[in-house]
């Protein structure tokens, strides 16, 4: 789980999104292996999902917050430089579901890829909209880390979350 922000990372504003993302991973038997708030920075950012997927082997990597159109706003870059596979798909059905509530959801530049056998999936910063959108991907996420670990079948949530 990494948070971007720039204020919350100087500490002049609390995150509350990354705690409402562990919350509900934990409500549905999930593990929350490491939570992180960094700076908009784009390096920084990349450097904590290759360790994450490298060397923590974590299977999903949520990233809330920098995927905007402001001009810090380098999440989705981020992302894209760590992915060996591209998985559009739940980033575009976030964008869909958050259509539904907001038309301000097609500002957003959340994507979804994969790196090895991780998952790294861009959600928006405001806890609201990250239950939302959690709320909508979560029941299909298992299936599909099941799929990416080859144990298409098998049930459980053993998954390391992060």
């Amino acid at each position: 789980m990494i948070t971007a922000s720039d204020k919350g990372a100087a500490g002049e504003r609390e995150d509350l999104s990354g705690p409402a993302v562990s919350e509900m991973l934990t409500k549905q038997g999930y593990q929350v292996e490491h939570r992180v708030l960094l700076p908009d920075d784009e390096e920084l950012l990349y450097r904590e999902m290759v360790r994450l997927a490298d060397e923590e082997a974590v299977d999903v990597i949520f990233t809330t917050g920098g995927t905007g159109l402001s001009k810090r706003d380098r999440t989705p870059e981020a992302t894209l430089r760590a992915a060996h596979r591209n998985v559009p798909g739940i980033a575009e059905a976030i964008r869909v579901h958050s259509l539904s509530i907001t038309p301000r959801a097609m500002l957003s530049r959340g994507v979804s890829v994969m790196r090895g056998q991780t998952l790294i999936i861009n959600l928006p910063g405001s806890p609201k909209a990250v239950r939302e959108c959690l709320e909508y991907i979560l029941p299909s996420l298992e299936h599909g880390i099941l799929i990416m670990k080859g144990l298409d079948g098998e049930c459980g949530k053993t998954e390391k979350l992060c």
